[in-house]
């Protein structure tokens, strides 16, 4: 086992390390719906706090932390996926897109964003149906109509179809998808 070898660093030696001006933020990769799910994130976590301390600190619950919790959850996880799919981060599975010629992969992919499209028009029609059935209905413990959260999972997609729509033609246009070239999208923090 060899030992640790720890040089000696002076305080302005340590002091310099911090002269380095901080790489750029570039906040355009980054589309509305990040950060509305950003904001729902956020007024999720405060109110599992607020629950926590009502629950623990002061023995006296507010019953109403829980129900906005878990509607803030449901737009994250929605909202999220709109995220996702813009970005082309669901889960895939390319396996065979190594193994087959690649025209034959080409069409696959095509079939594929042509299949996803589908989904969510289909996933945005049943959801305006549902919202047709369910819209004067109340949350339990709060006065506030339940189709805010339907409203959000209707909302969340149409965006999802939209995104599809533009993942298609983006890949189109550039003549392979994520699945026929998973390396092409991956960036150094992927790594």
């Amino acid at each position: 086992m060899t030992q640790e070898i720890h040089t000696q660093v002076t305080p302005e030696e340590l002091a310099h390390t911090f002269d380095e001006a901080p790489p750029d933020t570039d906040l355009s990769v980054y589309a509305f719906e990040d950060w509305l799910t950003l904001a729902l994130f956020w007024m999720m976590t405060g109110c599992v706090f607020l629950q926590f301390f009502t629950r623990y600190v002061l023995n006296d619950s507010y019953a109403w932390t829980e129900e906005i919790a878990v509607n803030c959850l449901i737009g994250v996880v929605f909202l999220g996926s709109v995220m996702c799919v813009r970005m082309s981060r669901h889960i895939q599975v390319d396996v065979l897109y190594h193994y087959l010629p690649p025209n034959l992969t080409r069409i696959m992919a095509i079939a594929v964003d042509i299949i996803r499209i589908g989904f969510f028009a289909y996933g945005s029609w049943l959801m305006w149906r549902y919202l047709e059935i369910v819209a004067d209905e109340e949350m339990v413990t709060v006065a506030l109509p339940r189709n805010i959260v339907f409203y959000t999972v209707f909302g969340a997609f149409v965006l999802m179809f939209l995104r599809a729509i533009q993942v298609f033609v983006a890949n189109q246009r550039r003549g392979y998808s994520v699945l026929e070239r998973p390396e092409e999208f991956q960036t150094s923090e992927d790594i």
